[in-house]
C-alpha cells in the first residue's frame, strides 16, 4: 500500500506531463497505444466517475442549500459561458462539422472532476466548487443533450433522449454508486481514496491514449487548428468566469472558484459522447481529448498565478 501510495502522489504532482507525453506517443507511434480501444472509453470515464463518487460526502452538498446563489450564478455561467464561447469559435474559425460538434460538445459537458483540486491550489472557495461540480454533473443529463442540439441540431442529427440515458449509465450511475459505497463503507473507502488519483489519472490517459491514436493521421494535418481552438476556448472560459464573478461583486475566493470550474471542462465526457453518439464523425473525440490534456496544465499553472496573487496580498 505504500509503494502504492507513493506511485500516486508520484502520478498526482507530474498528471499533467504524463499526459502530455502519453499524447504525444499516440499521435506519432500510434501502434504503440493501438490496444486501448475506443470502445474502453465509457468503462473508463465511468471509472473515473466512479472514484468521484467515492470522495463525495453529504457535507459537499451543505454549500447547494447554504449558499444557493453563489451555486446558481455557478452553474448558469458554466451552462452559459461555455457552450456560448464553443459555438462562437466554430464560427469564427469556420470549422468542420465533424470538429464543430466535438468543440459544442466539450461547451456543453459540466464541470471538469480535477477542478476541485485547482481550486484548492488556487486558495479559492472549494466548498464553491465542489457544490458547482455536484450540482452541474447532476443536471448533466438534461442540459447537455438540450444544448448539444440547440447549438449543433443544425449541423448534425441529435437524439437529445439517447444522450441522457449514456450520461445517465457513465456519470450518474457510477457516481451515485461510489456515494453509497462511502457511506455504508467509510473504512474501506478511507483507504481507496488515498489512491484514487492513481486510478483516475490511469483511466484519462487511457482514453486520451485510445482518441488520439485512433485519429493520428487526421490530427497530424489538423492538429494545430483544434489545438489552438480548444486552448481559445479554456482560456476565455477562465477569464469571463472570473469576470462574471467580479461584474456580480462576489469576493476573489469566489471568483477564483467560479473561473476555474467554468474554464474546467468534464472533457472525458464529451469523448464518450462523441465516440457513443457521432461514431460516423471520428474526428468530434479529439476536442475532448486535446481538452483532457490542455486544461490540467492550464488550471495547474492559473492555479499558482491566482495563489501567489493571494501571497502578494497577505505579504503588503
Amino acid at each position: 500500500m505504500e509503494t502504492l501510495k507513493k506511485i500516486t502522489n508520484f502520478v498526482s504532482k507530474y498528471m499533467a506531463v504524463i499526459v502530455i507525453a502519453v499524447a504525444a506517443l499516440a499521435l506519432f507511434a500510434p501502434n504503440t497505444v493501438s490496444f486501448i480501444k475506443t470502445s474502453y472509453v465509457n468503462t473508463l470515464l465511468g471509472i473515473v466517475m466512479f472514484g468521484m463518487g467515492l470522495t463525495l460526502k453529504p457535507n459537499d452538498f451543505k454549500v447547494v442549500f447554504s449558499r444557493p446563489k453563489d451555486v446558481i450564478i455557478g452553474c448558469i455561467s458554466q451552462f452559459t459561458v461555455m457552450p456560448l464561447l464553443a459555438f462562437a469559435l466554430t464560427k469564427v474559425f469556420q470549422l468542420p462539422a465533424e470538429l464543430a460538434i466535438g468543440v459544442i460538445l466539450v461547451g456543453t459537458c459540466p464541470g471538469g472532476t480535477s477542478s476541485n483540486v485547482m481550486t484548492y491550489l488556487s486558495k479559492g472557495d472549494v466548498a464553491l466548487s465542489v457544490g458547482m461540480t455536484a450540482v452541474s454533473t447532476v443536471l448533466a443529463p438534461f442540459l447537455t443533450p438540450l444544448l448539444t442540439y440547440l447549438y449543433a441540431g443544425q449541423k448534425v442529427d441529435v437524439d437529445m433522449f439517447s444522450m441522457f440515458l449514456s450520461i445517465v449509465k457513465v456519470v450518474i450511475v457510477p457516481i451515485v454508486l461510489g456515494f453509497v459505497i462511502n457511506h455504508f463503507f467509510k473504512k474501506f473507502t478511507e483507504k481507496v481514496v488515498e489512491i484514487l488519483p492513481l486510478i483516475s489519472t490511469t483511466a484519462i490517459v487511457a482514453i486520451v491514449a485510445a482518441v488520439v491514436s485512433a485519429n493520428s493521421a487526421k490530427l497530424m494535418t489538423s492538429g494545430i487548428l483544434i489545438v489552438a481552438v480548444v486552448i481559445l476556448h479554456n482560456l476565455l472560459g477562465y477569464g469571463v468566469g472570473y469576470g462574471i464573478g467580479r461584474a456580480l461583486k462576489l469576493d476573489t475566493t469566489k471568483c477564483r472558484a467560479i473561473s476555474i470550474e467554468v474554464g474546467m471542462q468534464n472533457s472525458g465526457l464529451a469523448t464518450s459522447l462523441a465516440t457513443t453518439h457521432f461514431a460516423q464523425y471520428p474526428l468530434a473525440t479529439i476536442p475532448g481529448a486535446v481538452f483532457s490534456v490542455w486544461h490540467n496544465i492550464s488550471g495547474a499553472v492559473l492555479a499558482n498565478i491566482y495563489a501567489r496573487s493571494v501571497e502578494k496580498k497577505e505579504e503588503k
